[in-house]
């Protein structure tokens, strides 16, 4: 390289360290909106809670499941959308039963949810919020609550693996819902 190209190279550097040191750059501001992982062909509020982005792992930890091992679910319906998160039971129940719960968000009214579950579908209140406590419907051990929320329902769907063993009483599908719905609530957007 001749001397003159040596010269101009340093005085290209000097003057673009000149300027980058008088010039004063703003942060970049940064938004916590998400883009959903999942969008529909309808006119209805996008999904803006994601059970496996939203739900601390710690506590589904803390309420007996596996969050280290839990499958993203998304589910782009055409007229409505479902994102699903499942976790599986790190417990067994009566030390002979596995269970798993998925927790589902959707862009579908209660209203709705109720018209097409209401024979086994029973009205309640979780910290506040309108709700169901959907039982009985699969036979399979199956125990479901939706919960209202602005953008639709969040549906908290727990199941009884089959073991070949034994059955689980009907009575007992929704032992300690109650206790997980209400202690999840707080992560659901209003």
């Amino acid at each position: 390289m001749a001397k003159w190209e040596y010269a101009a190279l340093t005085l290209a550097s000097v003057v673009l360290v000149g300027c980058s040191a008088n010039t004063t750059t703003e942060p970049t501001p940064t938004t916590t909106t998400r883009i959903p992982r999942v969008t529909d062909n309808s006119v209805r509020p996008p999904i803006t809670f994601d059970p496996c982005l939203d739900i601390p792992d710690e506590a589904m930890e803390e309420l007996g499941y596996d969050a280290r091992d839990k499958d993203v679910d998304a589910y782009p319906m055409g007229t409505h959308s479902f994102l699903g998160c499942t976790y599986k039971g790190t417990e067994r129940v009566n030390g002979l039963r596995r269970f798993i719960v998925s927790i589902l968000a959707g862009n579908v009214t209660l209203e709705e949810e109720l018209a097409k579950k209401a024979e086994y579908s029973t009205p309640m209140v979780i910290n506040g919020r309108a709700g169901l406590r959907e039982v009985g419907h699969s036979g399979r051990g199956t125990c479901t609550y939706a919960v209202q929320v602005d953008f639709g329902v969040v549906l908290f769907s727990r199941s009884y693996l089959a073991d070949g063993l034994t059955t689980v009483p009907e009575d007992q599908w929704c032992v300690d819902m109650d206790a997980m719905v209400s202690m999840v609530e707080p992560y659901l957007t209003p």
